[in-house]
């Protein structure tokens, strides 16, 4: 359940919750949110909230909806939402990459100079 913090917006941290439960597999079974009656219930919200909460789920890519069917996982939900949800640890990834880059471009420099004789 979602601790009001007042910090962000109530449809925001809806979203963030949700991502969590994405992340960790809740929905991954059936592939399918619940429906804005039951976020509505379970966080205590207005639809216009949960609507919202939904918009920022589709506008990450993790969801899609389809009129009168529901709103679904898409392929790449759990993983997308996990790196949304802990944005350290993609940053540590990044920064890995990073360095490992550096240590091929220094060892292509040291390279070229060999072969340029200096």
């Amino acid at each position: 359940m979602v601790e009001w913090t007042g910090k962000q917006f109530a449809y925001q941290q809806v979203a963030d919750d949700l991502r969590r439960r994405i992340a960790g597999g809740e929905f991954a079974e059936t592939g399918q949110l619940p429906s804005y009656g039951d976020l509505q219930k379970a966080y205590g919200v207005t639809v216009t909230v949960a609507r919202a909460a939904i918009n920022q789920l589709k506008a990450d890519g993790l969801v899609v909806s389809h009129q009168g069917k529901g709103v679904f996982l898409t392929a790449d939900a759990g993983h997308a939402a996990a790196q949304l949800a802990d944005p350290a640890g993609t940053l540590t990834e990044l920064r890995e990459e990073v360095d490992k880059l550096r240590t091929e471009v220094g060892e292509l420099r040291q390279r070229v100079a060999t072969l340029e004789g200096n």
